[in-house]
């Protein structure tokens, strides 16, 4: 099959999903990509830039296209060359402009939450990144149609949900380093946007507490760091100093992976979160996860009571304070971390790709829409 893929925002987890699906997939792939920065730009002109530009390919023959959800598909239908804009499609949610928590950013925009939904409509399938995922974003936009004078489109909304799975995000190749995990002084670390939906506060409030009671550990802060960052970072910096091994972002995917066959326990506090691609490496490289009992967490690690915390920091400092002293604790802990690991095992992308490449197979197998 040759697929047409389409990605407005190719950065981040968008790039790491196209192109570890490419580097193993059986199939041919020609994507059109847009930098990854100033997504409100790239959610408004994309559909027009993309159907451009397949001017240039309406003589390639395609059998279907791959797009996500930064994609206004049903523009892109309008505007593209006929051949092209007839092909089966498949889009990905890696998140959703009508769930994401906009009170950490700016007031909410409808009109991306209402391109979301009218690319769901537009779309022959729909693939989410969890479950938790789906079933907040049609719980949410069920209410936002609601809010319409009259037409609010509740029926075309109910009938959608029966195109849509669940296609967790793929991992890279990830091979545990064998270790004798350390309780007594572990080696913590925090991997996520430094941005206020991640909720650095109460991780670094949790890490204060534990550093006041005389508690030992280490500590490697990483991930993406922006203009706005919050000030705790400055502020953990300096009174964390001398527990820190790593801090800031790593210069490659390599020298992540590296860190986590080192570390112990991978932590999670945040407010906001899809699917947890970040937690999930660090379980399949053999840390212990210590994730927040909300959101696509439970998810993730199928409710393994050991692994989550209730999502607060008197939680978590308790949470941690088990894992040091109590043994029974810790086995536990580490047999339910084994268990998850082997089921996120078959997440890695040489596994993977084979299953989506049939899941898209499938959709371009349906027959084509009238032009």
């Amino acid at each position: 099959m040759n697929l047409l893929a389409l990605e407005p925002y190719y950065g981040g987890s968008h790039r790491a999903f196209l192109d570890g699906w490419i580097a193993h997939s059986r199939y041919q792939w020609t994507c059109l990509t847009l930098p990854a920065h100033h997504w409100k730009w790239r959610m408004r002109h994309a559909a027009i830039t993309f159907a451009q530009q397949a001017t240039d390919l309406k003589e390639t023959h395609f059998d279907a296209i791959f797009c996500s959800d930064m994609l206004n598909l049903a523009a892109f239908r309008g505007l593209a060359p006929s051949p092209i804009a007839s092909l089966p499609t498949v889009v990905y949610f890696h998140e959703n402009q009508l769930t994401y928590p906009d009170e950490f950013r700016t007031q909410r925009d409808y009109h991306y939450a209402f391109d979301n939904f009218q690319t769901l409509l537009a779309a022959d399938q729909a693939w989410f990144n969890s479950d938790y995922h789906r079933t907040e974003f049609f719980q949410q936009c069920q209410a936002f149609l609601q809010k319409f004078p009259d037409y609010t489109l509740e029926s075309q909304l109910d009938q959608a949900h029966d195109k849509t799975i669940v296609a967790s995000p793929g991992l890279p190749e990830i091979t545990p380093r064998p270790r004798e995990l350390n309780f007594q002084c572990p080696h913590i670390v925090w991997a996520a946007r430094w941005e206020k939906d991640k909720n650095p506060d109460d991780f670094f409030d949790a890490m204060f507490r534990l550093q006041e009671g005389g508690h030992p550990f280490r500590l490697s802060v990483v991930g993406e760091s922006f203009r706005d960052c919050p000030p705790i970072f400055d502020k953990a910096r300096t009174v964390l100093a001398d527990r820190i091994e790593q801090w800031g972002y790593l210069p490659s995917h390599d020298a992540y992976q590296e860190l986590l066959g080192k570390s112990d326990l991978f932590i999670s506090s945040a407010a906001h979160e899809f699917f947890g691609i970040s937690a999930a490496e660090a379980i399949v490289a053999g840390n212990v996860p210590v994730l927040p009992r909300r959101l696509a967490y439970p998810e993730l690690v199928d409710r393994q009571a050991n692994l989550l915390y209730d999502g607060t920091t008197d939680s978590l400092v308790n949470h941690l304070k088990r894992l040091r002293e109590d043994v029974d604790f810790q086995r536990t802990a580490q047999e339910q971390q084994a268990i998850v690991a082997s089921k996120l095992s078959v997440l890695q992308w040489s596994q993977l790709a084979a299953d989506y490449d049939g899941k898209l197979e499938s959709v371009a197998q349906q027959p084509r829409r009238l032009s």
